[in-house]
């Protein structure tokens, strides 16, 4: 399990960058002060959550990959990076692509909860 967790980490973590880069540099001429602050606002989330899985791979290697706790983290964690940085993505480029993005809205707080639930199942992975 942990194994898959570093990978969903790495590849996480190099579309964070590659996706930070296109922004700055690709899409910066095409979207306003507000449009990038959300751009932006998704990649840091998205680097924050990485590392915080990248770090849930570590603890669950550390304890033999048998807490459940780290396991809910883990997904929550990966949930939370492709609900909310994901719909942010997409909000902040609505007026470049050729198809309605209205419906990510609603995903972008879900998003919100998963990153929520993975921190308390975390949380909880200390408990014995």
């Amino acid at each position: 399990m942990q194994h898959q967790i570093y990978r969903r980490a790495a590849l996480f973590g190099a579309l964070a960058v590659a996706l930070g880069a296109f922004g700055a540099h690709g899409l910066k001429p095409h979207l306003d002060t507000y449009q990038l602050d959300i751009y932006e606002k998704a990649v840091s989330y998205q680097f924050v959550h990485t590392l915080a899985l990248l770090a849930v791979g570590l603890l669950l290697e550390r304890q033999g990959g048998v807490s459940r706790s780290l396991k809910w983290s883990a997904w929550l964690f990966t949930a939370g990076i492709v609900c909310f940085s994901g719909s942010l993505y997409l909000l902040a480029c609505r007026h470049l692509l050729p198809f309605p993005v209205g419906w990510a809205g609603p995903v972008t707080p879900l998003g919100g909860l998963c990153f929520i639930g993975g921190w308390v199942a975390l949380a909880l992975s200390g408990r014995r």
